[in-house]
Parts: C-alpha cells; structure tokens; sequence
C-alpha cells in the first residue's frame, strides 16, 4: 500500500511561493513502477493537474502552469516538491499529490480515477 502525505503552509501571500511537500512510504519514488504528480481543486472548481515527476526524475507540467511551476525530488528521503510562484488569490485549493501505475495508456490531466492513491489533500489559502 503506497501512502502519500502532503505538508506546507496553509496560508501563503499573494505574489509569494506556494511551497508543499510529499512525504511517499510503499513504494520508492525512483521507481519506473509509478509517476508522482500534484493535482489541486479550487472551491467549487474541477480538479486540474500541475505536474509530475517520473520515477526517472523528468518532469511535464501543464502548459497554463509550466511557467510558474517547479517539481523536484530528493529521493533519499523519498519526497517530492511543488512550488508555485506568484501566487494569485485564484491559487486557493486543495492540493493532491497522487500516484499512478505507468502500465498502460494514461492521461494525467483526465484520468483521475486512473491515479492508484492519493494524499489528503490540504487546503491552500492565498490571501494577504
């Protein structure tokens, strides 16, 4: 059973970073088995996916987001990164970081019941 855990602050100004971490146990994150991605959701919105990192360490984004996102590993802890710079209030959400098997035809941005486990997904506030 893999476990996902997301940390960071739940209150980040407008124009600041947006920092979270994903703590992963079960499964080793440099595995080619899985793909790491962080997905968030809006109040009130559809869920939209950010980005992922591969067992490799190579990353893709989503193309509203890739400028101001960043994903990054340290695989000796077994943890991966968000950070999301200049927030906007609009970045108010709950942030997933999720996992999905890499066997077979998948769509990061649509298949969300795709994604094997997911985190908690805490709420984010961007607010001064």
């Amino acid at each position: 059973q893999v476990q996902l855990q997301e940390s960071g602050p739940g209150l980040v100004k407008p124009s600041q970073t947006l920092s979270l971490t994903c703590s992963v146990s079960g499964a080793s994150i440099s595995t080619r088995d899985y793909a790491w991605s962080w997905i968030r959701q809006p109040p009130g919105k559809q869920l939209e996916w950010m980005g992922t990192v591969a067992g490799d360490g190579s990353t893709s984004y989503s193309p509203s987001l890739e400028m101001r996102t960043a994903i990054s590993r340290d695989t000796t802890k077994n943890q991966f990164f968000l950070q999301l710079s200049s927030v906007i209030p609009e970045a108010t959400a709950k942030y997933y970081c999720a996992t999905n098997s890499t066997t077979g035809i998948f769509c990061p941005s649509r298949d969300w019941e795709g994604y094997d486990f997911w985190g908690q997904g805490p709420q984010v506030t961007a607010s001064s």
